[in-house]
């Protein structure tokens, strides 16, 4: 039975749906009435051509230019008001301030401004007014506007799910609704991709996201805390705060791989928010040593780590990744600075250039990256010449000049400098050049490429979102420290390496942004209490706070032959199929197995996920640990997890993050001897 609140609640959305039709009914009006002007301009314009000068030309490009646009704008209103009728709103809070007796404010993904009535109908989440939905219960509140905080009182706050036009469920708060309303979102399954979390999102999670102030923010978030969401809810929250100077191409995201740029690519969007530009750590690396030095990926770097344990090659990934390593490159080119360039004696014709010159020309340009020097330096030796002999110069001796400068460097190419720099340290056997670079040393050449010729590709981007934080070495934040000058979120979850030799916690980060604020975020959404209890066995973490919700406890088979533990995940992706959740993932250590186990489980409907995929499937996945990193399922299976799998700390880290990708089921199989990171 309908109580009569619902009812008129009911009957509030269906008018609220009228309204929003009306108004794409006008958008549509003046759509058509802009292209049948575009159309009668064209028309004139190539009726009377001859007869229009330049400037009649220039006003009517710019005429048709400004028709265009207003166009565009009204297609992409058109788009938001059809997506706010299937669901124009989730929150709504009475708020009473001063004399103002409570008025409601319905908050949804879009703002809607009905221009008859001259009135906001629904609230952008974004908006400071909104802000007290996810900051109050009921009671005193207030929010912050340009011009001061208004305080007030709520006195009622309502949650409503509506879908396709329709109320699902609507619930007052007198305590903290969200749990309620996030226990009903999480015990769903999940679909294909990440979704929009502006419903459930927590208080701490929008202190996060409204934060206008950090120049660089660390989050630091355990598994499943939402922390690639909330970072994208943030860049929603900035691009509306700040629309006036900042537009989506001029933010970047460095996303770990193509498949998880794919699986966050509906979020921005669903936010109303244009597709944000995203390059992998391994493009921009290509793109600023232009191309010239083929080397190895992290992907690479990892599958090596995990096919076999090589105490030179961990070694060098240690070195490599560590502080110390950053300020002996420091310290080597300040020593070349100093020591490297030997002036010798330059004669041109009968002139004589004194040392001095030189020497002092040199240091006079310490700011600017070494092998850029040698251009002005000649510059300025060419001018005292040609003020000394009171004559133009040759061609001739402007070459002669020119080539002598660089040569009284040591030496004049960043690929020897940087092997220079072993010899420097005294480790050369620390550098293996074969015919690739090795991963650790690709970031350390272009850090040393920035210091000593400079570069400046990014001066555009204005804010750079930067996930999976602690798979990042300090050179690397070193250099994208220097490439962007500009705000910065960086988040991940030092639980969550795939590489432990060469991880990164926030506390490290802090020592390059020396000015960062950091989050830690201790609540985890994802997986029951039971996936959760079961991950913390192989890291433990005493701060992780799970979610009351409860599920099925994990569950671990052991199988006498390898066909028998096949035949048993055949079983399993089998009872998925008529089990009614949407996603299952397998996940193995490498690449080799999860290409094995595709071969042998030959089902159509199992998509394998490799370093090359570029999309997100739906259903049933076959992938690696470390290509799982960021994705979710509702249950997922860990095959092979014996003893002779898992037994070094990499491999521990790997079998970490595959259980953490798991909502509500996990089932681990394995022949001989359960790996010992599960025993006990």
């Amino acid at each position: 039975m309908m109580n009569a609140t619902e009812q008129e609640e009911r009957e509030y959305l269906e008018e609220m749906k009228e309204q929003l039709m009306l108004a794409v009914k006008r958008v549509d009006d003046s759509v058509r009435q802009f292209s049948d002007e575009l159309r009668q301009k064209k028309q004139y314009i190539h009726e009377h051509q001859s007869g229009m000068d330049e400037a009649d030309m220039v006003a009517a490009g710019q005429s048709i230019d400004r028709m265009a646009f207003t166009g565009g704008a009204a297609v992409a209103r058109k788009r938001k008001l059809l997506k706010l009728s299937q669901s124009p709103y989730f929150g709504r809070v009475d708020f009473a301030s001063g004399n103002t007796p409570a008025a409601p404010v319905y908050i949804g993904v879009h703002s809607f401004f009905d221009e008859q009535r001259r009135q906001n109908l629904i609230y952008d989440w974004r908006a400071p007014i909104a802000s007290m939905f996810y900051d109050f219960e009921l009671g005193e509140a207030s929010y912050a506007t340009p011009s001061g905080t208004i305080h007030g009182t709520i006195d009622l706050k309502r949650q409503y799910k509506i879908r396709d036009g329709r109320m699902e469920f609507m619930l007052d708060s007198d305590v903290n609704i969200h749990d309620d309303v996030l226990q009903r979102e999480l015990a769903k399954s999940s679909d294909d991709k990440m979704k929009n979390i502006v419903a459930t999102i927590q208080r701490d999670q929008n202190a996060v996201i409204r934060n206008e102030t950090a120049q660089v923010m660390v989050i630091q978030g355990v598994a499943g805390s939402g922390k690639t969401s909330i970072a994208l809810h943030r860049i929603a929250f900035l691009l509306y705060r700040y629309r006036e100077t900042i537009a989506a191409k001029d933010i970047l995201i460095i996303s770990p791989n193509k498949v998880f740029a794919d699986y966050i690519s509906n979020v921005l969007p669903e936010l109303g928010e244009e597709h944000i530009p995203e390059l992998g750590m391994e493009e921009l690396a290509a793109d600023l040593l232009d191309n010239r030095y083929p080397f190895q990926t992290f992907f690479e770097q990892v599958s090596a780590l995990l096919d076999h344990h090589d105490a030179a090659f961990i070694e060098r990934l240690r070195f490599k990744s560590s502080f110390e390593f950053l300020s002996q490159l420091n310290q080597y080119l300040l020593h070349i600075e100093n020591t490297y360039f030997n002036v010798t004696e330059l004669r041109v014709g009968p002139t004589l250039v004194p040392h001095a010159l030189i020497q002092q020309k040199f240091k006079g340009y310490h700011r600017v990256p070494l092998l850029k020097r040698f251009a002005l330096v000649a510059e300025d030796v060419r001018a005292y010449v040609r003020d000394a002999t009171k004559r133009k110069l040759s061609g001739r001796e402007k070459a002669t000049i020119g080539e002598a400068i660089p040569r009284m460097f040591k030496l004049n190419n960043v690929l020897e400098l940087y092997r220079d720099f072993y010899r420097w340290i005294g480790r050369p056997e620390l550098l293996r050049m074969g015919q690739r670079l090795e991963y650790a040393d690709v970031f350390a050449l272009i850090y040393l490429r920035l210091r000593l010729e400079g570069l400046t590709a990014y001066d555009h981007v204005k804010h750079l979102l930067v996930d999976e934080m602690q798979d990042y070495t300090p050179v690397q934040y070193a250099v994208l420290s220097r490439l962007f000058n500009c705000r910065k979120t960086i988040l991940g979850d030092v639980s969550q390496t795939v590489n432990p030799y060469s991880a990164s916690s926030a506390e490290t980060i802090e020592r390059v942004f020396p000015q960062a604020d950091i989050v830690r975020l201790y609540r985890s959404y994802r997986s029951t209490v039971e996936i959760t209890a079961f991950a913390q066995r192989l890291m433990p973490n005493p701060h992780i706070l799970p979610l009351e919700r409860h599920g099925p406890e994990p569950d671990i088979r052991r199988c006498h032959s390898r066909d028998e533990e096949l035949e048993t995940i055949q079983q399993l992706i089998t009872a998925f199929r008529s089990s009614g959740i949407h996603s299952l993932g397998i996940i193995c250590k490498t690449l080799l197995q999860a290409e094995q186990a595709y071969e042998a489980l030959q089902a159509p409907d199992v998509h394998l996920l490799t370093d090359e995929s570029t999309s997100f499937k739906e259903g049933s996945i076959i992938t690696t640990a470390h290509l799982a990193k960021g994705l979710e399922f509702d249950a997922v299976i860990v095959p092979f997890a014996s003893a002779r799998t898992y037994k070094t700390e990499v491999d521990k880290s790997m079998l970490y993050v595959a259980c953490t990708r798991a909502m509500h089921h996990l089932t681990l199989t394995y022949t001989g001897e359960l790996t010992g990171f599960l025993v006990g």
